[in-house]
């Protein structure tokens, strides 16, 4: 049996992630944290999220719970997940990270982090969104320069970041097909009179309202015609299931970061 920590195992997705594990064949949760102070440490986290009892107490500090654990599964915030690397790395355990908005200077700790531990670390684990990279990065390589790309993305008004970590990955998947550089290319706001549109841009524009889970849409646009490319998730629990599978796939790999496209052998 697999043993699993959850980190942020208290919040909106670290719930469904404690619900989805209860319920899996070959994993069982061992251990769940949450910040320090939040008001329902050392109870059962299988009642703090809707459930029945579990036996497993909520832990305010990952130290305290990283033996028992075979794989660490984290969505948080960057902070905190570089502190679960780090305990993780020390441990021997495997981590799964679906946390956003990592600096450039914090995806390098990560790397150098990852030489002592197997991560899978995605802006979004859900299985049809991990093959709307792959499709993106293929419409890109046959359609060409020829059609403007636009990257629409929609959540909810808690998401802190923006814009969200898979439409930057859309972002960059569909400027690598075309042989850009997404940093010099991403376009992240429009306003005035800025001008005709430059062929190499790739617009990016975030919605943030109500309980939107999560939609994001590539715009493909050409003269005459467009392709669009959508895909909207309807509840958390597809995210969830993503980070279960990709919970049984990491712990037997060797040292290293892999993504989605790793677990669901799409490269």
């Amino acid at each position: 049996m697999i043993r699993a920590i959850v980190v942020g195992a208290a919040g909106r997705m670290g719930g469904r992630i404690i619900h989805t594990l209860h319920e899996a064949e070959g994993i069982e949760v061992s251990g769940a944290v949450e910040r320090p102070d939040h008001p329902f440490l050392n109870r059962d986290i299988g009642e703090v999220v809707g459930g029945g009892e579990i036996g497993v107490p909520l832990e305010g500090d990952i130290e305290r719970v990283i033996e028992a654990g075979d794989v660490v599964i984290d969505f948080t915030n960057p902070e905190v997940s570089l502190r679960s690397l780090e305990v993780a790395s020390e441990s021997g355990a495997a981590l799964v990270v679906g946390s956003t908005g990592f600096t450039p200077q914090q995806m390098e700790k990560v790397a150098h982090l990852a030489k002592k531990i197997r991560c899978v670390l995605s802006p979004n684990m859900s299985v049809g969104v991990n093959l709307m990279f792959k499709l993106a990065g293929e419409v890109a390589r046959i359609l060409g320069d020829e059609y403007d790309v636009e990257i629409l993305e929609a959540h909810h008004r808690f998401k802190k970041d923006s814009p969200s970590g898979t439409a930057m990955k859309l972002g960059e998947v569909v400027a690598s097909a075309l042989n850009r550089d997404f940093s010099q290319v991403g376009i992240f706001e429009r306003k005035g009179v800025i001008g005709e549109r430059k062929p190499q841009e790739i617009g990016m524009q975030a919605v943030r309202a109500g309980d939107i889970v999560g939609d994001h849409t590539v715009i493909f646009g050409g003269l005459g015609e467009r392709l669009e490319l959508t895909h909207r998730a309807h509840s958390r629990d597809n995210f969830a299931r993503g980070a279960v599978r990709a919970a049984k796939w990491v712990i037997t790999q060797p040292n290293g970061v892999y993504d989605m496209g790793d677990v669901l052998g799409l490269k």
